[in-house]
């Protein structure tokens, strides 16, 4: 039996989707450090070379680095505090800490494979080693998590499912717009895992969690209010973020 235009079309469209999703679920391994199971399409010495490669390009957009080498130094030193005691020294990753000199931009961000980055503009809200180790401990959780690698398989299964829907059934806009609801409910995942980790990692060096909380008010006093809902945001709202920090710090000093 031949089949008509738009039968074709939906085969198609339904084979380009069974491709990605078996592409998907046969890329799943488990994390021999969170121990969760994640779709990880990337090897770590790739997530290495990408967080090498696009190292100096994310310095360049926020100004390069910061010219204060004894803060630089600062950073380094409670950076690697974190690393030597806690599980992150058994990964593969080259950790390797930033200050930027961006005095505008309150934020810190982790690339795949151990490159982190705090702005100055954080940095200098900060009155304590303990805050500064709950930011670098939150984005070595992230890298020890492998959460870019992972949503970088995510993003490839939501672009390669609207590809097909695309194909098969006009629907190519409403399948984007479900795998980009699907990208930010998993980062606000990581974040929240991040955070756990962050606390974990805290304890082991010696620093006090409790520093993270005082982070996530710091944070909260930076964004002046003008936060988007939740529903349509990355990161979890600070207030969510403080009651789940709180549960962690139970969890490990008990």
């Amino acid at each position: 039996m031949k089949l008509g235009g738009r039968a074709l079309k939906i085969v198609l469209g339904v084979g380009i989707v069974i491709f990605g999703l078996i592409k998907y679920y046969g890329s799943q391994e488990e994390n021999p450090y969170t121990g969760r199971t994640q779709a990880i399409c990337l090897t770590t010495e790739e997530e290495i070379a990408i967080g090498l490669q696009n190292a100096p390009i994310m310095a360049e957009q926020h100004g390069g680095m910061h010219p204060d080498q004894q803060l630089q130094n600062m950073v380094d030193r409670v950076g690697k505090k974190l690393v030597d005691n806690t599980i992150a020294r058994e990964t593969p990753y080259q950790y390797e800490f930033h200050l930027l000199r961006d005095p505008k931009t309150v934020n810190a961000f982790a690339l795949p494979g151990g490159q982190i980055f705090i702005t100055y503009a954080l940095l200098e809200r900060l009155s304590t080693e303990d805050q500064l180790a709950g930011i670098l401990g939150h984005e070595i959780g992230h890298v020890v998590g492998r959460h870019s690698a992972e949503r970088i398989a995510q993003s490839e299964l939501a672009n390669t499912v609207a590809t097909g829907a695309q194909v098969g059934a006009d629907a190519g806009m409403l399948a984007s717009q479900l795998g980009q609801t699907l990208l930010l409910k998993n980062g606000r995942g990581d974040e929240l895992e991040s955070d756990d980790l962050g606390v974990k990692f805290m304890l082991e060096a010696g620093y006090d969690p409790e520093a993270l909380i005082e982070v996530m008010q710091i944070l909260k006093e930076a964004s002046g209010g003008q936060r988007v809902p939740e529903f349509q945001s990355s990161h979890p709202d600070p207030e969510n973020r403080i009651a789940k920090i709180k549960e962690a710090i139970e969890k490990y000093r008990g």
